[in-house]
């Protein structure tokens, strides 16, 4: 008995799947050959490629303010391939690898100047402008004093404006990081 060449194998197999299957089917088994095969019909719905379960994939929530490698589902850009969750570079300096942040001046956000981003930002996604992890009116008074800063007579006269109307938020040369 003669052996069948791997060739005739694959033509067959393609064949088939050009043929007969459902688009999720074909897109299941052609994704676990081939990285970058896009989900069927356009619709955005990737499938997982079918390897462990079988099961959809869940498409990510997009929340009002989406990180864009997320939102794009280039979980690379941050995250080692094939090792769950572990980063590329650590934690400290991996939003420097493509956020230009000035840290050279007088005075750096404490978070900041420590490679902390995400004591104030989300990495994926939030219902909060920047990423931040809540509503900036209130946002500043998770680590510093409401009641204290609110004792400055410049602070009794803002109205309840959000701090980053005077403050930046990452650096200053001026002293309390005043715009």
């Amino acid at each position: 008995m003669k052996s069948v060449s791997p060739w005739i194998l694959a033509v067959v197999l393609i064949g088939s799947l050009a043929a007969g299957c459902s688009p999720e089917t074909r897109y299941r088994t052609l994704s676990f050959f081939f990285d970058g095969v896009p989900p069927p019909g356009g619709s955005g719905q990737e499938l997982r490629s079918g390897r462990a379960t079988g099961e959809p994939k869940e498409p990510p929530k997009v929340r009002p303010t989406t990180h864009g490698p997320y939102a794009a589902r280039l979980c690379e850009a941050c995250h080692q391939r094939g090792s769950g969750n572990k980063l590329i570079l650590p934690v400290e300096e991996l939003c420097l690898k493509c956020h230009v942040v000035s840290i050279a001046k007088k005075n750096v956000h404490g978070p900041l100047a420590s490679g902390g981003c995400r004591v104030c930002h989300e990495p994926h996604g939030s219902g909060k402008a920047y990423l931040l992890v809540a509503d900036p009116t209130t946002f500043c008074f998770y680590c510093h004093d409401e009641q204290e800063v609110g004792t400055r007579d410049v602070h009794k006269a803002s109205g309840g404006a959000e701090c980053t109307e005077c403050h930046d938020a990452h650096s200053s040369d001026n002293p309390f990081l005043l715009k």
